[in-house]
């Protein structure tokens, strides 16, 4: 089941002595700051609104003021916090783009008939992305590329791979 909300950044320190906070974007695209007004916290186990004004977007930092909070030591309280937005309010994706946190937990799945597991990483070393998958195989590394990634079916919980094509780019456990 896709979760309601997407994490989008982490609060990361203070920013000054009237309550800014700079924030770490988890997107690949920070402008997606740019105008955002109300995004959520994890409190227990829902999800609270937090009223936000961002100043500026400098490199890879976006500096904004959150409701409430005018000071540094209201600032320092926030440290650490996810901040996340809803899928109602999320950017439009193209038809063939899925949010990372969405592929986790897929069962990768080879057209003849392998089970490498559970997606249970994505790392982005530049290039491409790297799918790691732990299961019956042990640690597989698959590559993200088009002619080994033949489905991904986010209902059935299932990234369908072409294994011909994944024993010749894929990296087994030994």
């Amino acid at each position: 089941m896709l979760s309601e909300y997407l994490m989008i950044g982490e609060i990361t320190k203070p920013q000054g002595v009237r309550g800014e906070v700079k924030i770490r974007p988890c997107t690949c695209d920070p402008d997606r700051f740019d105008g955002l007004e109300t995004v959520y916290v994890k409190r227990g186990e829902g999800f609270a609104p937090m009223n936000i004004h961002v100043n500026r977007l400098s490199g890879d930092a976006v500096f904004a003021s959150v409701e409430g909070v005018t000071d540094r030591d209201q600032a320092e309280k926030l440290r650490g916090t996810l901040i996340y937005i809803d899928r109602a309010h999320a950017v439009a994706l193209d038809d063939d783009t899925t949010f990372l946190a969405d592929l986790y937990g897929l069962r990768g799945l080879t057209d003849d008939g392998r089970d490498l597991g559970e997606l249970t990483d994505v790392m982005q070393p530049g290039g491409n992305d790297v799918y790691v998958f732990k299961g019956p195989l042990g640690e597989v590394l698959v590559p993200a590329l088009k002619s080994v990634v033949q489905a991904v079916d986010l209902q059935r919980g299932e990234m369908r791979l072409d294994g011909r094509r994944l024993d010749e780019v894929a990296v087994f456990e030994d």
